[in-house]
């Protein structure tokens, strides 16, 4: 039986680095994206050619509440069977709790949080009507485990995403069907000269001395997809070099104006 797999947010960066390492060891896809027809079609030919494998993309925005139900149904037409389901899409906004506007919590609310959960359900009942053994993994953020300045949302959502995995977890492991996390922290996803300075300097600051790259989160996923983790399940595997080790620091070091947690409090000025 072929196997297939289903990836959001496949059109660049961690998801399509996801994609080409469940192509390498033979899976089938499908590969969402919104607004990114140029980038998603790069990523499919590349993957036809190298790796032999079918592979079909789907055009739509996974914030609105009938899309996700719509991203399965195409998936399933197109693969007959689909054992594995990474829901990576997501977006990223910020904003401090005085600045709050409803738009805003409801896309990324619909986005980072409604669709994984609908794809789980529609994905994973058609895994259970199957018999498949298959694994739903969720790509959250280590910004669930540590609080930001301006992060209420975003933070929170990815919070939320550990929490229902968790649940999936417990409510599909007695027919076999494996759902964990994965929390990146600092991923270069945008490879552009311009943020070179940026990234390295970002890198100083992370135990492991570098940014993490879309292959580091998607090394993981294989990891967890093989049977190598048949044992796995309700789990979340930080892949961000120990970022959030240290902890929020008690001050910012002297002469530094960015510190990467944000200033919560304005540096008291020294008396001259």
């Amino acid at each position: 039986m072929a196997i297939g797999a289903l990836v959001t947010g496949g059109s660049s960066g961690i998801g399509a680095e996801v994609a080409r390492v469940l192509a390498q060891a033979g899976y089938h896809l499908v590969l969402s994206h919104f607004e990114d027809d140029e980038n998603a079609d790069q990523v499919r030919h590349a993957i036809i050619d190298q790796y032999g494998v079918r592979c079909s993309v789907f055009a739509g925005n996974l914030a609105d509440a009938s899309v996700p139900s719509q991203l399965a149904e195409y998936a399933l037409q197109e693969l007959g069977t689909v054992s594995v389901l990474v829901n990576n899409a997501g977006v990223t906004r910020m904003a401090s709790v005085e600045e709050f506007q409803l738009g805003m919590i409801d896309h990324v609310f619909g986005l980072n949080f409604r669709a994984p959960l609908l794809l789980a359900r529609d994905i994973g009942n058609h895994m259970i009507h199957r018999g498949v053994s298959g694994v739903i993994i969720n790509i959250a953020s280590t910004r669930a485990f540590r609080a930001y300045p301006r992060d209420s949302i975003y933070g929170g959502l990815k919070s939320a995403l550990v929490r229902a995995t968790e649940s999936m977890a417990l409510d599909l492991a007695r027919y076999d069907i494996r759902v964990n996390c994965i929390a990146p922290g600092a991923i270069q996803v945008r490879q552009r000269a311009s943020l070179d300075t940026f990234y390295q300097r970002l890198g100083h600051r992370i135990p492991l001395g570098r940014v993490g790259q879309p292959d580091d989160v998607a090394r993981a996923v294989r990891w967890l997809v093989s049977e190598e983790a048949a044992y796995v399940t309700g789990t979340t595997i930080r892949v961000d070099g120990g970022l959030i080790l240290p902890g929020m620091p008690e001050r910012l070091p002297e002469g530094t104006e960015d510190y990467g947690w944000g200033v919560v409090r304005d540096a008291p000025k020294s008396e001259t």
